[in-house]
């Protein structure tokens, strides 16, 4: 089986984004296969429950308030309206919500409470219940697992060198800080980031380093292609082609050879044929549904009949068990 490592270095890292791409899908093919399921994918659903209004200054986000998009502000949701998504995306088979807010952190507040009973909603319909809230410490994620929260997802975006350039308003020990709050409370950590913001190759290969070198391997990377949205500061930025989402997801598969590897957003601009050599270099979940937040997304229907072309099958809730610490190994 393949070697489990916390200590990958940068010249390490760039040897292996940086060799002939088909040997790369290769070698990444490979160590999937050692060490999953590569035909299960897990289809996750994602959901905005708070949309817009956020002080943050993120370069790629049209929920940010100072930024004039084209976006509708929209209230918490109630939790009856989260309960009745989850179910539909169940029904169509996602086996993970994700709620997202649009928060700078979260607050001790009823609006928390709230949060806190859709999160044992959903848990109640034996779905994993991720969360993405922005900042929180470690009392909060500590009432997030109590409630039957199973991920939080914290993305560093980019790398610590580059981070500055696209976010002001927070820092990256911040990110780094909530991550370990959430490792604190036993919950499983989602954690990847965006390419085409604008960032040099090494800019993403140090953060694969900071990925890889935690002292435990997120349990979820996702990998994010930007999708430029008008109104933004990158609004004008140049799509990435689908090479450079092949070489971050067959790294991340290399160097994390358990983790879930998530071909997230930008999957509309992918072609069926796109889609499947992601799946080949490693990436073995998607999020599912017209929407990611805010942005658009393949539908169920497109998504099912594409797993049905490719051999591939949706990955059951909970396949490690309930708990995080049973999740030593996502196999």
């Amino acid at each position: 089986m393949t070697e489990i490592r916390n200590n990958w270095t940068k010249e390490e890292i760039s040897e292996i984004y940086h060799s002939p791409l088909l040997d790369l899908v290769y070698r990444a093919a490979s160590v999937h296969r050692e060490n999953k399921d590569y035909s299960e994918v897990q289809i996750s659903s994602l959901l905005s429950i708070k949309t817009g209004g956020c002080p943050e200054d993120c370069s790629y986000c049209p929920q940010a308030a100072r930024y004039h998009t084209d976006l509708e502000v929209q209230a918490l949701m109630s939790v009856d309206q989260v309960t009745e998504a989850a179910k539909k995306a169940k029904d169509a088979g996602a086996s993970r919500l994700c709620m997202g807010a649009a928060w700078r952190e979260v607050r001790d507040n009823r609006d928390f409470d709230r949060v806190i009973e859709m999160v044992s909603s959903v848990n109640a319909l034996d779905m994993e219940v991720c969360c993405t809230l922005g900042m929180l410490t470690e009392s909060q994620a500590q009432r997030l697992a109590d409630a039957g929260l199973y991920a939080y997802n914290h993305n560093l975006d980019t790398s610590e060198e580059d981070y500055k350039r696209i976010i002001s308003t927070r820092t990256y020990d911040d990110r780094l800080q909530t991550i370990e709050h959430a490792r604190k409370a036993k919950l499983t950590v989602c954690s990847g980031g965006i390419i085409g913001l604008g960032e040099t190759v090494e800019d993403r290969i140090s953060m694969l380093k900071t990925l890889s070198n935690m002292s435990k391997h997120p349990e979820s990377v996702p990998v994010n292609a930007l999708v430029p949205v008008k109104g933004t500061p990158l609004e004008d930025q140049p799509r990435v082609s689908v090479w450079e989402m092949v070489r971050m997801i067959a790294t991340a598969r290399i160097i994390m050879p358990k983790t879930v590897v998530r071909l997230s957003a930008g999957r509309t601009e992918m072609s069926l044929t796109d889609q499947a050599f992601c799946f080949m270099a490693g990436a073995n979940s998607i999020f599912a549904g017209d929407k990611l937040l805010t942005t658009p997304n393949p539908s169920f229907n497109d998504d099912m009949a594409m797993f049905e072309l490719l051999g591939l099958k949706p990955r059951e809730a909970f396949k490690n068990g309930r708990n995080a610490k049973e999740n030593t190994e996502l196999v």
